[in-house]
């Protein structure tokens, strides 16, 4: 089923979801299993997988040179979304992202997608590798999301790459883009960046899943914002709960995202691991409950791989 359709079967019921990232190379599906299986009773009506485009790392070989050597850390996203599909009897979101594809293999990845039944999708740019100044896209490939949200739509009317193919297959993709409610860092302002927004949705994308916030009122304002842009899709909040000291700091250079100075005030008094959690965990309760008395469509939490904070938090908002 379509995530939009689940948001209308709701009939105005705040629903929720999770999003997973596939284990590193190496690991295994039951390591998947062990963050989900305690969260099923929450009965989430599907799961994201997101996906991660090839680093680079430089290896020294004999002649004492370097060479530089493509790696995939967390490769198996489509063949995660079947597993779960199969395990919980849910739907799957895989991420489909223009970084590391050519136009050739986002369609192959499509007709995969589509054979197995997975058709919900979330279409990002994703992010540059790790030693780039900025995003480079693969030769043959995608530059911005747009680009990729339009070439999903054409499979959905059945227009393939190959000009020859006059009858193909007409996919129906439910297509999901990601939304910054304190403006995506490389947008020069916030009125551009909602340009962006509206120019994917008017290329066919169905819904909006939020970068992570800790403060509501960037959230209700950007929802504002964007219907008074005529964007007028479901706008899914996502919400991370601090955990870690560390975070303080990682979190906003990291995802350009600012911490309110009430929820600074409370960790600066927290001179504990153990209490830098609780107040996280805290802080992401009061939002979830906010967001869902605001009646938003879901909530979508990214676990990072830490179900059992996760799970304390549904507890006490569903």
């Amino acid at each position: 089923m379509k995530v939009t359709d689940y948001f209308e079967k709701a009939h105005g019921e705040t629903l929720i979801s999770f999003e997973i990232l596939p284990p590193l190379k190496g690991g295994s599906m039951q390591a998947i299993f062990d963050i989900l299986d305690p969260l099923m009773e929450f009965k989430p009506p599907f799961i994201d997988v997101t996906y991660h485009r090839e680093e680079f790392i430089y290896q020294v070989k004999d002649s004492g040179y370097y060479e530089k050597v493509a790696i995939r850390k967390r490769p198996g996203t489509v063949g995660i979304c079947a597993a779960l599909m199969h395990r919980y009897g849910i739907d799957a979101v895989p991420h489909l992202i223009c970084g590391g594809f050519t136009k050739e293999d986002t369609e192959n990845a499509l007709i995969d997608l589509n054979f197995l039944n997975i058709n919900n999708v979330l279409a990002i740019r994703g992010d540059a590798r790790k030693f780039d100044g900025k995003f480079i896209p693969e030769e043959g490939g995608h530059h911005y999301a747009l680009d990729l949200v339009k070439q999903i739509q054409n499979m959905n009317e059945g227009k393939y790459l190959d000009p020859n193919i006059t009858d193909g297959l007409q996919t129906d993709f439910c297509i999901g883009i990601a939304g910054y409610p304190e403006k995506h860092f490389e947008a020069p302002n916030y009125s551009e960046d909602l340009s962006y927004v509206k120019a994917k949705v008017d290329a066919g994308a169905d819904f909006v899943v939020t970068q992570m916030f800790f403060e509501n009122a960037h959230f209700f304002k950007y929802q504002e914002l964007c219907d008074k842009a005529g964007i007028k899709v479901p706008i899914v909040p996502g919400l991370k709960p601090v955990t870690r000291a560390y975070q303080v700091n990682s979190i906003p250079r990291i995802f350009h995202v600012n911490f309110p100075e009430d929820l600074m005030k409370e960790l600066k008094k927290a001179n504990t691991s153990k209490a830098v959690k609780e107040v996280g965990i805290e802080w992401c309760i009061h939002q979830s409950k906010e967001l869902k008395a605001a009646g938003v469509p879901c909530l979508h939490y990214y676990t990072m791989g830490d179900s059992k904070t996760i799970r304390r938090i549904c507890k006490e908002v569903f």
